[in-house]
């Protein structure tokens, strides 16, 4: 924790001291191309904070699982990073940015081919009040990110090769035509609108990021079956990994929700705020639940009541008021705690780190509840369009469109995805997933030949 306030000052200081004494002649040659000397500072900050959200969530994830899982949620967790961001920048944010809806792209669904290899990329080239450049940084984070949470469903079961593998398709495959589809122009969002009349809304990736990750890792899990029933009883190894991730995480969460604005005004003030409160309100949620289900509260759900509260103010943070903000944190919170219970016990479906009923659930609650309650005269943002309390059931159709095109597309392509790289590895007499004997062994030594520990 004192870590993570260190981190936060150190940003603060850094944030003003570039404001007050970067020279007028920088400011001048930035204004020159049209570009924002405070927004380009701030979302350069917002995207060290998102990216620090990386090796946090290793640190959560790893702390979540046995002993022998350390390593390999280290190593997997570090290379997603390399593989989705190079693939992101050569390939992804032209295919998420180029083109929209109304310019006759691929079915709302995919972008063109412009900005391939990061051409016409550069310093110098704007893109709103910020450098083109650090936009597509920014926007690379949020994807690496992503790909980090789909981690956590196939825990301890998976090959390290063929899981990299996935990620690489899946950043072209899914993630990009989903950012496209929302923040792009496409289908999800211009295209409901114009065929339904309903707008939609989605400030910092509801449906982008937390469905498009839950339900990426639901499917992966599916076609990659159970673990060991030996490995599944193991309980967390280390609170401590755990819990200092987790808050890490919250402070990441002010980049990755206050920078969704590519900008430094009033909207970012409130964003902050609502996310704070949706998460503290979300952890007390959970907290009082848990201690009426059984009978005590645990670190394990004080972090994922935090958290639950994240996911679900994350497409509303830019429109709704800090009333709105307690309901959405309250019921995320509550959401999630029971679909995890219900998938542990019913599904059969062995989503190891509760990915789907924490990210999914929370992302789909989320959007919704964004329908009902975004408002005007707070946030700013979103054209002044309300939620459905207001009288605007039109939004509430929009999110329920968008949510559900969401879980299809995430869903069946990722299936398809996971299953070609099954069968491709069985083809060539290898398998995908490691063998209950290996399981019990545990990935860091069979596949990294090195343990966490002595």
């Amino acid at each position: 924790m004192k870590i993570g306030i260190k981190i936060a000052v150190l940003m603060f200081l850094v944030l003003i001291t570039v404001t007050i004494l970067a020279p007028s002649a920088s400011a001048e040659s930035l204004e020159d191309y049209g570009i924002d000397v405070i927004d380009t500072v701030w979302i350069l900050i917002a995207s060290i904070l998102v990216l620090m959200m990386a090796p946090a969530l290793a640190l959560f994830y790893g702390g979540m699982l046995r002993k022998q899982s350390m390593t390999s949620t280290l190593a997997q967790c570090t290379v997603a990073m390399a593989i989705v961001f190079l693939f992101w920048a050569m390939f992804g944010f032209s295919f998420a940015f180029d083109g929209s809806w109304h310019d006759g792209d691929f079915l709302g669904i995919i972008g063109g081919t412009d900005y391939l290899l990061m051409d016409g990329v550069a310093p110098n080239i704007p893109w709103g009040t910020l450098p083109s450049v650090l936009f597509l940084v920014f926007q690379g984070m949020f994807a690496l990110v992503t790909a980090i949470i789909v981690l956590g469903a196939v825990a301890e079961r998976v090959k390290f090769i063929p899981l990299m593998a996935y990620l690489a398709l899946w950043c072209v495959f899914i993630y990009a035509p989903m950012t496209h589809m929302v923040w792009g122009g496409g289908a999800l969002s211009s295209g409901i609108e114009d065929i339904f009349g309903w707008p939609v809304l989605d400030y910092a990736g509801g449906t982008v990021v937390h469905i498009c990750s839950g339900v990426s890792g639901l499917a992966i899990a599916v076609v990659l079956g159970r673990r060991s029933k030996r490995i599944i009883k193991d309980r967390p190894h280390n609170i401590p990994f755990m819990y200092i991730g987790a808050v890490l995480l919250l402070l990441g969460w002010i980049g990755f929700n206050g920078g969704s604005g590519l900008a430094f005004n009033l909207t970012l003030m409130n964003v902050i705020l609502v996310t704070l409160i949706s998460s503290f309100v979300g952890m007390i949620a959970w907290a009082a639940v848990q201690i009426l289900h059984a009978g005590r509260v645990s670190v394990s759900g004080l972090c994922a009541g935090m958290l639950a509260g994240l996911v679900g103010i994350t497409p509303a943070c830019g429109f709704v008021s800090p009333a709105g903000a307690l309901i959405i944190g309250t019921v995320t919170s509550l959401a999630c705690y029971f679909a995890i219970l219900l998938m542990r016990k019913k599904s059969g479906i062995d989503d190891a780190l509760d990915v789907f009923g924490l990210h999914g659930i929370g992302g789909i609650t989320g959007a919704l509840l964004t329908g009902l309650l975004a408002v005007n005269g707070w946030g700013g943002a979103g054209d002044g369009t309300v939620g459905a309390i207001y009288g605007n059931w039109a939004l509430l159709g929009g999110q329920l469109v968008a949510v559900g095109g969401t879980f299809l597309y995430c869903f069946s392509v990722s299936f398809i995805l996971m299953s070609v790289i099954s069968k491709v590895f069985r083809f060539s007499g290898k398998s995908a997933i490691l063998s209950e004997e290996e399981q019990q062994v545990g990935a860091d030594i069979v596949e990294h030949g090195e343990s966490a520990y002595n």
